[in-house]
């Protein structure tokens, strides 16, 4: 039976969190986050490929950069919601993402390609997050040391796609 997803608690997740959190709107989540695939998928598809690997200052992140970081961070996310909705109690280790932006070649790949990965990855979150009952959307585990309920995570997911869309938009002119 569907449930809604209340926006959680300042309590849900590490205060680093909280601006990606309160810039959403008051909607349905997964209906956001269904909405947020096809808005970044087309937005993506829509960057000429010789622009994939135009950074606005040296030492950024190109832009198939920041698209590879999306997809990169969703999955990590989303394994977090899995393993604590699952009941792991296992502390969950932080990551760096410059380490992974540097090992992941995405300046050799295009926005459309990454464009499709971001589809299937975003479409595997939603089914994911859909799975999971209300006792299981509320658990609460640790991840990068600091607690963190599912809830939290999906609304994590969302916020951040949100940040880095104004980033792509105000520094790359993307979607701007």
């Amino acid at each position: 039976m569907p449930f809604t997803i209340e926006r959680p608690g300042a309590d849900e997740y590490a205060a680093p969190y909280a601006p990606y959190i309160a810039a959403l709107p008051e909607w349905d989540i997964l209906a956001l986050l269904e909405r947020q695939r096809a808005e970044v998928v087309s937005l993506f598809r829509a960057i000429p490929e010789e622009r994939g690997t135009f950074r606005y200052q040296p030492g950024k992140w190109s832009i198939v950069d920041v698209i590879n970081h999306l997809i990169d961070a969703e999955r990590i996310f989303s394994v977090r919601a899995l393993r604590i909705a699952r009941g792991d109690t296992t502390p969950l280790p932080g990551w760096d993402e410059n380490e992974y932006a540097a090992a992941a070649g995405a300046d050799g790949r295009s926005p459309d390609e990454l464009a499709t990965e971001f589809d299937a990855v975003r479409r595997a979150t939603i089914a994911l997050f859909q799975s999971f009952d209300p006792e299981a959307i509320a658990r609460r585990g640790t991840a990068n040391n600091h607690s963190v309920t599912v809830r939290a995570l999906i609304y994590i997911i969302a916020g951040h796609v949100e940040h880095h869309r104004r980033v792509l938009a105000e520094r790359y002119s993307v979607g701007a």
